[in-house]
Order: C-alpha cells, then structure tokens, then sequence
C-alpha cells in the first residue's frame, strides 16, 4: 500500500515534491467548490505515484503551492495522469497561465479501449480494480476546515487507484497499436486556448433559436457583458443572468432601462442602478453579427432540413458500424453535432476531417454523403459498398 500524507506546509510540500520527483508519472486530482465564485475555489490536491500519495491542503496559512505548481507545468520528463481532467486542467491554468504537459487523461484511454462513451472514475475502478468506492464523501464542502479522516482517505484514493489502473490501461493501449489516437487526444486536452474564454466568444455558450444577424449580435455583446461581470465579481455567470435571460434579451431588446424591471430574470433595481445601465450600454452598442463571424458551431449553423436529417441519420449509423469494427466508443470518433454539420455541408473546421479520425472514419464519411458510398445487406449483415459508376 503506497504511504499516504496530508500536507499542510510548504517545507512538508517541498519534501514531497522531491521525492517523486524521479517518477515517470503521478496521478493528480483535485477538490473544488464553485457554486458562488466565478473561478473554482480550489480546496485539495491529491498526487500520487505508485509509491507514495499525498493529499495537499491549499487552504491551508500560509503554504505555497509553488513547489507543487512548478512539477506539474514545467516537467516535461514527468507525465501527468487526471481522469476526466479537463476541469483540474482549468484550475491549475488559472493559478499559473499554463497547462500540465504531458498529459494523460484514463477516461479518454477509456473510451479508446470501448468501455464507455464517458466512463465515470467509480465505474473506471471498478473495472479494473474490481473494487466499490465508498461515495459517501462525494457531496462534501471541501472548503470547510478541519477535514476528517474519512474526507481525506476518499480523496487520495482517487490518486492512489490511479495509479495502478494507469499502467495497466497503458499496456492495454499499446497492444491496440492506437497510441497516435491519443497522442492527438491529449495534446487537445492540455492545449491552453480550451481554457482561454475570450468574452467576446462566450454567445456560443448560449442557446438562441434565431439565426437573425441582428439577434446573434446582440446575444455576443450581452454574454461579453456578463462574462465582464462575472469575472470582476468573482461570481457565477448564471448570478449575473441566466442563459435564458440573455436570450430574451438578445431576441427582444428593452428600449430603455426602465424596462428591465419588466424582465423576467432580472432583478427590479436593474431599472435605475449601474449593472442595469452597463447592460443596456452593451445592447445599444451591440451590432449585427456578419456572416464571417459565425462559425460552423454556432446557433446559425446551417440547416439540416428532412434531406439533411437523413443523411444525418446514415452518418450516425456509419460511426455505429465503425466504432463495432474498431472495438472503440463512438463519441472518441465523432459527436453527433459534427455529423449534422457535415450533412448539412460544412466541410471547414471538423476534427473528422483530419488527423486520424479522416482515416478511420472521416474519409468514408464523406464519400457517403457525396454519394460515392452506400449500404448493402450481404447474408443479414450490413455493410458498406461502392456504387458502380456507369462509362
């Protein structure tokens, strides 16, 4: 059994940090909370490596994470291993402006080896280890101090079964010959950009049934407004106003301030206090969305129409047929919105056009819906085929 530690200090933090720090990997995971703040309020670290696992206490006086920081960003000899990572992966962007590299997340390694579309750590562990985590501590306020034993025990597990389930997956991944797949997955995953918003992009967060030019521009000046707000108050977006909020506002504009007090979702004082001035300035400067600014993902995206729903529908069952030949889980292909997209004629921007994913399945995809590919039944089986082309 790996010794384990709780780390409240910097000197006790400096010394584990030197001892794994020959390891060729560790496990990461963290405790956050992030109902009332804008940015996760983070609360514990955990790292492992096979030998040793520690949980830190960042809210512990006066300790320095730096220690901690530094192995996790600028360590490239020493690979990084999260399971569904992306939000741990955000908070230490934000503490240090850069992303752990390298990285390996098991939930992708997962779907890689088709055990599931999004494999949840307690069913990740399962699998492997055959073991039932106790998920009693799951609900915890990880910010309220002192953590007791049972706290502590159920988040260094994380890290400590992390450890022995990741070279098992990696044996498992090398013999499948896909590691170029994951390479492609990880470097996705730890690029910075996925956690840069810039708030002139946070619309495309928002769902909005008008493609109108007028209507979408408003909605990018009110979410950059909200995004803006949110940040300087250390709040959550949806305590600013909620997404459905900003698409009424964005399809039907107030023509005064004095309106807002009308609006569902907002607060009456809106009419006449600063916050409600600072949104009716973003409404009135906002300015029709050109055609260039839409890209394939947002709401505007082209329309599928009945044809497009059916070639849609025949792209999905394409991925079906190759992810059962290739034993992975289909969503580590494609998802869904690119295969509507690529129906409806987007051929710029969709990672199943390049890459690996061009290779195993992109390719045929497009043959398909071009119509050099179809469907046959061949002894009750379906399988794909080439029409002939007539001299």
């Amino acid at each position: 059994m790996a010794e384990h530690l709780l780390i409240t200090d910097t000197d006790a933090l400096e010394d584990f940090c030197d001892r794994i720090s020959d390891a060729p990997f560790i496990t990461v995971d963290t405790e956050f909370m992030r109902e009332s703040t804008y940015y996760p309020e983070l609360c514990l670290v955990q790292v492992a490596t096979p030998e040793i696992a520690a949980a830190i206490d960042p809210l512990a006086p006066g300790i320095d994470l730096d220690p901690l920081l530094d192995l996790l960003v600028n360590r490239e000899d020493m690979l990084k291993v999260f399971h569904a990572g992306g939000q741990d992966v955000e908070i230490i962007f934000n503490l240090t402006g850069k992303t752990p590299h390298p990285i390996f997340d098991t939930q992708i390694g997962a779907m890689a080896l088709a055990q599931a579309e999004q494999l949840g750590y307690s069913n990740l562990v399962e699998s492997w280890l055959g073991l039932s985590l106790d998920k009693g501590a799951r609900f915890t306020d990880w910010s309220r101090r002192p953590l007791d034993k049972r706290q502590i025990d159920y988040a260094i597990a994380d890290v400590t079964h992390l450890a022995k389930i990741f070279p098992m997956m990696l044996e498992k991944l090398r013999k499948t010959n896909r590691g170029h797949w994951l390479d492609e997955e990880m470097e996705r995953l730890a690029d910075p950009s996925n956690y840069q918003l810039d708030p002139d992009d946070a619309w495309q967060r928002v769902k909005v049934q008008s493609k109108k030019p007028d209507v979408l521009g408003r909605l990018r000046a009110i979410a950059a407004w909200r995004e803006r707000e949110a940040r300087q108050k250390n709040l959550p977006r949806g305590r600013i106003a909620k997404d459905e909020t900003l698409a009424e506002l964005a399809a039907h504009p107030p023509r005064q301030q004095d309106d807002l007090g009308r609006i569902r979702g907002l607060s009456a004082t809106w009419r006449n206090n600063d916050i409600g001035a600072r949104l009716m300035q973003a409404i009135e400067r906002a300015e029709p969305m050109t055609r260039e600014d839409m890209p394939a993902t947002a709401p505007r995206g082209p329309s599928l129409g009945k044809d497009g729903a059916l070639v849609a529908d025949l792209l999905k069952l394409l991925l079906k047929i190759r992810a059962k030949e290739m034993n992975v889980a289909a969503r580590l292909i494609a998802r869904s919105e690119e295969l509507e997209q690529l129906a409806a004629g987007v051929r710029e921007g969709l990672s199943i056009l390049a890459g690996w994913r061009a290779e195993v399945f992109g390719g045929d995809a497009l043959e398909l819906v071009e119509g050099r590919l179809g469907f046959t039944v061949k002894n009750g089986r379906l399988t794909m085929t080439r029409p002939q082309t007539e001299d």
